[in-house]
């Protein structure tokens, strides 16, 4: 979806926002209040200060650093922490890597837990009606149908999340306002003064901010999910939101005020405050919203890790279409690890009240992540004043540092977990980025010059037998007057590899999402030529069909004197006779190697041959594909000391 596209405001967009957007932060009342009061006596001061720090925190996390600051971090219509480090990463110097993989593996871990706590919340409602039904059962069933879902892709069920979301909101709305009618008293939480003394006077009250972080941890998915819609109908419907939320919430603590002195043991606000013969139905209609968060979630997951691979951040894996809309991506890999990992979540915790506990601390790292990199977005891209940013800086560092030491406390009661996930996610983000830009480093580039006339010779010596009419190789120099030495090694063989053609294509990941577009070198004449593709960060390549569009556009404007040369079709087959080489590397036994280096390329090469083949990654038939295996000598053994040992006869 491109930039225009998504800065449309209509009747649909808003409906398409309030689907896609929200789901995470909109099913957050589920639990909330709940975390808050529970296993305490409810009190004023409990109640007020709790819904007041709620309140101040969906203004200053969630519309103040992401609705008004963040959305402004558009890459061509498109959010989330890798579009943000694409626009700033030439500004950090390489200091950006590691917040960025920081920010993307706690994003991951957070689709791991979301989905199992808010469709946990919502099917132990059920509770209420059937005191000792089973709710592990129901809520694995659920998560198992939304994953066994994905390979068919959301459209057919997308158009009906808009709608779905409306009714959630209203309902929300609905149910917090018919109680703030019979406790109007609740207003006065909205004043600050009441988070102050809750923070302050009550018992361990700063280690409260735990539970209340909970009400905006869907900020972050919020920002990832902008190249859905669009930041104008983001910021418009969050207004809508942001006030079914409140009065949710709010309504809520009307209905806990009734319960003064008392403890909540196991009850839920959420549900008490609905209607008796209302239940069923707002136990559906919950349902339905956290399966609605769940798809969110799951989808984002998907066009994160589509975006890692491309930004080399993540090994090369099967990704499929399921329909024909752009943006749309399945990644069965990945939808098993997600499906195993909500699976166990809601195996090892057993009810929402318990992966409460493991909620939230992931988060908090990837808002800071964010806040670090969008401070560089503001000063060298925005050029906001650095007074200003400053200040901004200090208020949400601030703000995400209470909230994360305040997590910390969840760490031993199952924060680990969530924190355990994330350093999965990262240690394959890290050995993937650092260990492909070692092996870049070593990898020897050579000037094509040297070349020139051995390709000239090698192309008309008919003593050879002709390995291919045209000859493709895909290529990492940048530079056009150079090329990796282990290409030319290729084509010089034992059995050298003779051709009319030689081609070095050569894919430049861009900075933008969307982009598609190519430019031709001639480096000698009519028999080798660079052909660089420039494709965006959310581009599935497929380069076997970019080539022959590029011939076909090339014979057709009759240039470099294709359209007058043999192109190896003949009669009994149409098509030209083209071949990809694809170098297959691994390391040599012939390596000596510090501790870091050997560890972060071994582990590079095993976590790169789980992934898909480089013919499969770049869309390559299998049919005009060569593959050839190469050792890589990056340090050769210099101290080898080996001894001849001299036979001698014995003589008789």
């Amino acid at each position: 979806m491109g930039h225009s596209t998504t800065q449309k405001v209509t009747a649909a967009t808003l409906l398409v926002a309030l689907g896609i957007i929200y789901g995470d932060i909109g099913t957050s009342p589920l639990y909330v209040m709940k975390a808050i009061v529970d296993k305490r006596p409810i009190s004023e001061l409990l109640v007020y200060g709790g819904i007041s720090c709620v309140f101040w925190t969906l203004t200053f996390q969630t519309t103040f650093k992401y609705i008004i600051l963040t959305l402004n971090a558009d890459n061509h219509g498109e959010g989330g922490v890798f579009s943000l480090y694409a626009l700033v990463k030439r500004f950090g110097k390489g200091r950006l890597v590691i917040p960025t993989i920081l920010g993307a593996a706690t994003l991951l871990a957070d689709g791991i837990i979301t989905p199992p706590i808010s469709v946990a919340s919502a099917v132990e409602g059920l509770e209420v009606i059937i005191p000792d039904i089973p709710t592990i059962p129901i809520v694995i069933a659920i998560l198992s149908g939304i994953f066994l879902f994905q390979r068919f892709g959301t459209q057919k069920v997308g158009f009906f999340f808009g709608p779905a979301m409306v009714i959630w909101f209203s309902m929300l709305f609905v149910l917090g306002f018919s109680q703030i009618i019979n406790h109007p008293e609740i207003l006065k939480c909205l004043n600050p003064m009441y988070a102050y003394r809750l923070l302050v006077e009550y018992p361990h009250g700063f280690w409260l901010l735990g539970a209340v972080f909970l009400c905006t941890t869907g900020a972050e998915a919020l920002y990832s999910d902008l190249g859905h819609c669009g930041k104008n109908n983001i910021r418009i419907t969050w207004v809508f939101v942001k006030i079914c939320l409140v009065t949710n919430y709010l309504g809520q603590g009307a209905w806990l005020m009734s319960e003064q002195n008392n403890f909540l043991e196991g009850r839920n606000p959420f549900f008490k405050i609905m209607p008796e013969w209302f239940l069923l139905f707002g136990i559906a209609i919950a349902t339905m919203a956290a399966i609605i968060a769940s798809q969110a979630l799951i989808s984002g997951s998907f066009t994160l890790i589509n975006e890692a691979i491309s930004l080399n951040f993540w090994p090369r894996i099967t990704l499929k279409n399921p329909t024909n809309n752009k943006g749309q991506i399945y990644i069965p890999s990945i939808n098993l690890i997600l499906w195993v990992g909500c699976v166990a979540m809601i195996l090892y915790f057993k009810n929402s009240a318990h992966m409460e506990a493991a909620y939230g601390l992931a988060i908090t790292l990837a808002m800071m992540m964010t806040t670090l990199l969008l401070m560089y977005y503001l000063y060298y891209r925005l050029r906001f004043n650095k007074y200003i940013i400053l200040v901004i800086f200090m208020l949400f560092a601030f703000i995400e540092i209470s909230f994360f030491i305040a997590n910390m406390k969840k760490f031993p009661e199952g924060g680990f977990v969530t924190l355990i996930i994330s350093g999965l996610f990262f240690t394959v983000m890290y050995i993937i980025f650092f260990g492909r830009r070692l092996n870049n480093n070593f990898t020897k580039y050579v000037p094509l010059s040297n070349y020139r006339d051995l390709l000239v010779e090698l192309s008309a010596d008919n003593t050879y037998t002709k390995y291919a009419t045209h000859l493709v190789y895909l290529t990492k120099a940048d530079k056009t007057s150079e090329i990796e030495e282990k290409i030319m090694k290729s084509i010089f063989a034992k059995k050298p590899k003779r051709a009319d053609v030689y081609w070095f294509l050569h894919i430049h990941r861009t900075e933008e999402p969307f982009t598609l577009d190519y430019e031709v070198i001639e480096l000698i004449n009519d028999k080798v030529i660079k052909v660089n593709i420039n494709a965006g960060f959310r581009v599935q390549p497929k380069v076997e069909l970019y080539f022959k569009n590029i011939i076909k556009d090339l014979v057709d404007n009759k240039e470099l004197d294709l359209h007058i040369r043999p192109d190896g079709s003949s009669k009994y087959n149409a098509e030209p006779d083209f071949k990809f080489v694809v170098l297959e590397k691994f390391i040599s036994f012939e390596n000596e190697f510090s501790f870091k280096e050997g560890f972060l390329l071994n582990s590079y090469f095993s976590l790169k041959g789980l992934g898909v083949s480089d013919e499969k990654a770049f869309g390559l038939d299998k049919s005009d594909v060569v593959v050839e295996e190469i050792p890589l000598i990056f340090h050769p053994v210099t101290d080898l000391v080996l001894k001849r040992k001299l036979h001698i006869k014995n003589e008789e």
